[in-house]
């Protein structure tokens, strides 16, 4: 407790401020002040934990989490060459990648021109975001993460996505071009701490990736 005119006090003691205990009557100063020093009451808001520029890698790989419960992918322009390819996501455990068939996913797509599609996969070395023989693409898409660092939990991922198909020649490829939502899960109980966007062959020539935490989700 301390004596200040702050919080709708005046020449009182007021309550020391925190997080889940906010006690007066607020400026918006001081609510920019408490959210500063990380003692507003606030939940869901979005906290970056780093972005990644990409202009050659094969792969990216996010290896601190925080301490969150949820975590939000973004994913923007992630641009590849043509080539056979798997794209998506797999997880560390405890430092450790795991590449082994572990992961479940199934997603829908829905193409541009008509059509719809599924894939899906019980048992799956990564969780796949997309796939081609032949085409370049671009893809955008963000994902959410659950319960990476609960140890006695499965890790379970959604992700929407619209990506942008090229011919081999560069042109647009409206047929290629679709919407598309999913999800998938690591099928045993781990503390997951690192998070890897994984190609299978083909290295990527430009991207901006950001990884956010959701606090007190």
């Amino acid at each position: 407790m301390s004596k200040s005119n702050k919080y709708g006090y005046s020449g009182v003691d007021i309550p020391t401020q925190a997080f889940q205990a906010n006690v007066g009557k607020f400026d918006p100063a001081e609510i920019n002040e408490l959210v500063q020093e990380d003692k507003w009451t606030q939940y869901g808001q979005l906290e970056l934990i780093e972005t990644q520029s990409v202009t050659s890698a094969q792969n990216v790989d996010f290896t601190s989490l925080g301490d969150y419960d949820v975590h939000l992918l973004t994913v923007n322009d992630h641009t590849f060459p043509a080539g056979s390819q798997d794209y998506g996501i797999r997880l560390y455990e405890n430092g450790v990648l795991e590449t082994a068939n572990e992961y479940e996913y199934a997603y829908q797509q829905n193409g541009v021109t008509g059509g719809v599609y599924e894939n899906k996969s019980t048992g799956a070395n990564h969780i796949r975001i997309d796939n081609t023989g032949s085409e370049q693409w671009v893809q955008n898409w963000y994902c959410y993460f659950y319960n990476l660092l609960d140890s006695s939990k499965y890790s379970y991922v959604t992700f929407q996505q619209v990506p942008k198909r090229l011919t081999s020649g560069g042109s647009y490829n409206s047929a290629g071009t679709y919407a598309m939502f999913g999800s998938g899960v690591m099928k045993q109980a781990s503390a997951v701490d690192g998070i890897r966007v994984y190609d299978s062959s083909q290295t990527a020539s430009a991207g901006t990736l950001s990884l956010y935490g959701i606090r007190y989700s």
